[in-house]
């Protein structure tokens, strides 16, 4: 039951899914939104540029229909007036072919806005699937766009029957009108028809838009498989990641226990905490913390200063505020100043006893951290304070 769940489409599309159905040239289109734009802008183009039309195509009509004895028997001269006279048509029927073209590519994007993808213009043999085909005629999309088309086509034509019918007296009087009062009324009767017949485009493009963004959403649903996948290749795999992160520890571990051997002093618990800390006067505003651990790591790191004689300071407190609030490669915080300047002078004076200057120093005892410092603090008794030097 789980895998059939994690099969069902239940999920809505991630960002990514839909970035990449815009750059494959799948965005949501309304076939019947456009339709009603290009028909409302070519009827109001030509509402308002009637007088231009008349008067270009009148024209046109004159000059066509005119007599001339000489062009009747030159070839050249008719291809001529042919050529001139379907200039002139096109020419009176520009403004409306103009805003019809620009409407029809600004309506089409409109919802999906503008999409160029050269996905969509690469041969695919799985399109001229016979067997495909039929399967999209015959899918429940297939038969909405039946029943879409079919009540389209029915609207239409009872509108244009109604209209028909309501103006049939005027429609016969128009043999009767001298030409240009005809043309004019016949004009507006078409374009009273258009006007109704855009009226039920708009209905059914209302209808058409929400339905097709609905559509467009739901095909690119995803399983709560696709989710997981999709988080695997964006994100990386958990267990990959895992072991990216183990690798960079075990290297920031291996670089940090290089460090021991280079450090000043490495202060401790003495068994649970160990912090190796170094400071350079020239090079440092304050001590470093080089390399720090617990448990096995502490070991470790005790280990690793006995053998290169890197002395050794047992303070419980002060080894357990270090460990918490310094960071590795950065200097201790301000408020351990004062008692990692104890640690340091008393480090300085063993040194300068250890190649046969002064006397030997007093380790220091109880060194004092300030209050908040230590997270084991009215716990656990200090172990005490001794110096370890080898």
């Amino acid at each position: 039951m789980a895998e059939d769940s994690d099969l069902e489409k239940t999920e809505p599309a991630s960002g990514r899914k839909l970035e990449q159905a815009r750059e494959e040239g799948k965005v949501p289109r309304s076939r019947e939104l456009s339709s009603f734009l290009v028909l409302v802008a070519g009827v109001l183009s030509i509402w308002t540029s009637s007088g231009w039309i008349y008067e270009r195509l009148s024209s046109v009509m004159r000059h066509g229909l005119s007599f001339d004895h000489q062009a009747a028997f030159s070839s050249d001269i008719m291809t001529s007036t042919m050529l001139s006279l379907s200039a002139d048509g096109l020419l009176a029927l520009a403004p409306i072919l103009v805003v019809v073209v620009v409407v029809g590519v600004v309506s089409h994007m409109l919802l999906g806005g503008v999409v160029i993808s050269s996905k969509s213009f690469q041969f695919d043999l799985t399109r001229m699937d016979p067997i495909s085909g039929m399967r999209r005629f015959f899918s429940v999309n297939g038969l909405i766009e039946l029943v879409k088309g079919t009540v389209k086509a029915a609207c239409i034509l009872g509108i244009a029957g109604a209209i028909v019918w309501k103006q049939r007296v005027e429609i016969l009087m128009l043999m009767s009108m001298p030409l240009h009062s005809g043309l004019i009324t016949f004009m507006q009767m078409l374009v009273l028809a258009s006007l109704a017949l855009s009226a039920s485009l708009a209905l059914i493009a209302a209808i058409d838009v929400p339905y097709q963004v609905w559509h467009y959403f739901k095909e690119l649903r995803m399983s709560k498989a696709d989710v997981k996948q999709e988080n695997k290749e964006s994100e990386g795999d958990p267990q990959v990641k895992g072991k990216i992160r183990q690798r960079q520890n075990e290297m920031a571990r291996r670089r940090m226990m290089d460090a021991v051997p280079k450090a000043d002093v490495v202060v401790t618990n003495p068994t649970h905490f160990a912090v190796a800390l170094k400071y350079d006067a020239g090079r440092m505003g304050a001590p470093t913390v080089v390399a720090k651990g617990a448990d096995l790591v502490a070991k470790a790191i005790r280990d690793l200063a006995a053998r290169h004689a890197v002395p050794m300071l047992e303070a419980p407190p002060l080894a357990r505020a270090l460990f918490h609030h310094a960071k590795v490669d950065e200097q201790i915080p301000t408020a351990l100043y004062t008692a990692v300047a104890e640690v340091m002078a008393y480090v300085y004076q063993l040194n300068e006893f250890l190649v046969g200057k002064g006397l030997p120093p007093q380790a220091p005892n109880a060194i004092a951290v300030p209050a908040g410092m230590d997270p084991f603090e009215g716990r656990i008794d200090d172990e005490g304070a001794g110096l370890v030097a080898r």
